[in-house]
């Protein structure tokens, strides 16, 4: 994303919109270490604030957008920076290469399967069936991955969100309750179903789990990447 003509109004605005937004998420994880309950989620509570704001003020979406476009901008650097967390992990990574290949292999094409299956099932169009493709990736490349197929951005971005959160609330559960006590398997699976939020939870579950978890997400957005160009290619 390209950055706006600098001015002073633009400045002005930018600053305010992003302070806002730091601050509403930086509240959220106040509360979050308070409470402690995966239903409050950091990254729900900040979206669910910022709405509400919205609405009460009567700022209009368009207005919030252009005011954060600096946060929107430096999601391209912060997806190169994924082959940095790569390179710090590069023994681990050497270590499960088997494991960590597989389960973001398999993970990715049943995540992107599932999506477009059950929305086709439910009578959506291609369009909106395509923007749910990459809900599992970081949001960067499903934002790439959304425009390639020609998705809706702004509804891959609500899915990603809303992938990652239940992610973070549901990983524990479902390690608990399909008896996986494998720690690498366990951040696998985190990392390549619900990206980052999910990673979050992972860290807690443990030092091994974030790692691996942290690997996923830039393999599997790396295999999502690769799988839809292939795809495109080939239709």
């Amino acid at each position: 994303m390209a950055m706006p003509e600098i001015s002073p109004a633009f400045v002005l605005t930018a600053l305010a919109g992003t302070l806002a937004s730091f601050a509403a998420f930086k509240l959220s994880v106040l509360l979050y270490e308070k409470v402690k309950s995966p239903l409050l989620n950091p990254l729900l509570v900040a979206v669910a604030c910022i709405i509400a704001t919205l609405c009460a003020l009567r700022i209009p979406l368009e207005s919030y957008e252009q005011s954060v476009q600096v946060i929107s901008f430096l999601l391209g650097p912060a997806t190169v920076a994924l082959a940095y967390s790569v390179y710090r992990q590069r023994q681990m990574l050497k270590e499960h290469f088997v494991p960590i290949f597989a389960g973001c292999l398999v993970g990715s094409l049943v995540s992107m399967a599932s999506a477009f299956a059950l929305c086709k099932l439910l009578g959506l169009d291609d369009a909106l069936a395509l923007s749910f493709v990459p809900k599992s990736v970081t949001t960067p490349i499903a934002i790439a991955v959304s425009e390639q197929l020609g998705g809706i951005t702004s509804i891959t971005v609500a899915a990603v969100i809303v992938t990652g959160i239940m992610g973070a609330i549901c990983a524990p559960l479902m390690s608990r309750l399909f008896r996986v006590r494998n720690r690498v398997a366990r951040g696998v699976a985190i990392g390549t179903c619900s990206h980052a939020v999910g990673t979050t939870k992972a860290i807690e579950m443990g030092e091994l789990e974030g790692a691996m978890s942290g690997v996923s997400i830039a393999v599997s957005g790396l295999l999502t990447t690769a799988i839809v160009v292939i795809a495109t290619c080939i239709w």
